[in-house]
């Protein structure tokens, strides 16, 4: 019985080493080839740190910014996305966990209905919505740091990218919020509070796991976004939009493109996100604790 154990065991295993060595190949081979000034397979053809050149200054002349410019604005628009995902989502979720209203069921679906909608398909009246945006004094453009949240902005990018992760947030949220049992929430009730002080004070410090999953998923999405800055940003302000764009600049029709120094630029972008999986995996883990009992 216990030979029949271990071959099981490691029958498991193997397939497990199987099924993610071709990913662990592709980021091996970009480790390597990052380093190098030519590959053949895995094999270097010559070491080198002159593909990291970029960190020190912009590697097509002064007409482009600097990666820690793209980088801080890459930043910028994964955590207002975050911190706006966050709030709206618990805010949803638990209305829709814990109120009987009108259409309550029928929002429900057509978020869900959003969530499946494909993005690219809205592109054009996006852009409209952020041209009329850009009209608006104050918020549509001249706001310090996200420039604001018209056509053209950063913070117009990370509105588009709210409205498309909100539908998945309101879920996960609502899924959160029906785990937790009514009774302190009535007894809060019942001693006064108001619906307000119940969500800030009772509900949100026990779905923590929750929005640290939400938090996590949500600042990956903007940080590895490429349709949505692409699209709605032009000109310098579309060079530094952020890094995804960013590696635009070293593929032209004209110039041979650089490809050590291309997987140098994207095992730098990659760097924060295998950051945030080593250190938040158990929060991600949480994320299926969501939605198992209450229901719509």
């Amino acid at each position: 019985m216990n030979w029949k154990y271990r071959i099981e065991k490691a029958i498991i295993y193997i397939l497990l080493i199987l099924s993610v060595s071709p990913i662990t190949l592709g980021y091996l081979w970009l480790l390597i080839s990052s380093f190098s000034r030519k590959t053949e397979g895995l094999r270097s053809l010559g070491w080198t740190l002159g593909n990291w050149s970029f960190l020190s200054a912009p590697p097509f002349g002064r007409n482009y910014a600097s990666i820690w410019l793209v980088t801080l604005n890459t930043l910028l628009v994964a955590l207002t996305m975050t911190a706006i995902v966050v709030l709206v989502s618990s805010l949803a979720g638990y209305a829709l966990s814990r109120m009987k209203f009108t259409g309550r069921k029928t929002f429900l679906s057509l978020t869900l209905i959003l969530h499946a909608f494909p993005s690219v398909t809205l592109l054009i009246p996006i852009y409209f919505v952020l041209r009329w945006i850009s009209k608006i004094p104050l918020v549509g453009r001249g706001m310090p740091l996200i420039g604001g949240f018209g056509f053209n902005t950063i913070g117009g990018v990370a509105l588009v990218m709210v409205a498309f992760q909100l539908p998945f947030g309101i879920w996960i949220m609502k899924g959160f919020f029906d785990n937790i049992s009514w009774d302190m929430e009535r007894s809060a009730l019942i001693d006064g509070a108001s619906r307000f002080q119940v969500w800030r004070q009772i509900m949100m410090p026990n779905i923590k796991p929750g929005m640290a999953s939400l938090a996590i998923f949500a600042f990956i999405y903007g940080w590895n976004a490429y349709l949505i800055p692409f699209t709605f940003t032009i000109g310098r302000a579309g060079k530094t939009a952020v890094l995804s764009v960013y590696l635009q600049n070293f593929q032209g029709d004209t110039v041979m493109t650089n490809w050590n120094m291309v997987t140098a630029v994207g095992l730098f972008q990659l760097i924060p996100v295998m950051l945030f999986f080593i250190f938040t995996q158990k929060y991600l883990l949480n994320i299926y604790g969501g939605g198992a009992k209450g229901g719509a």
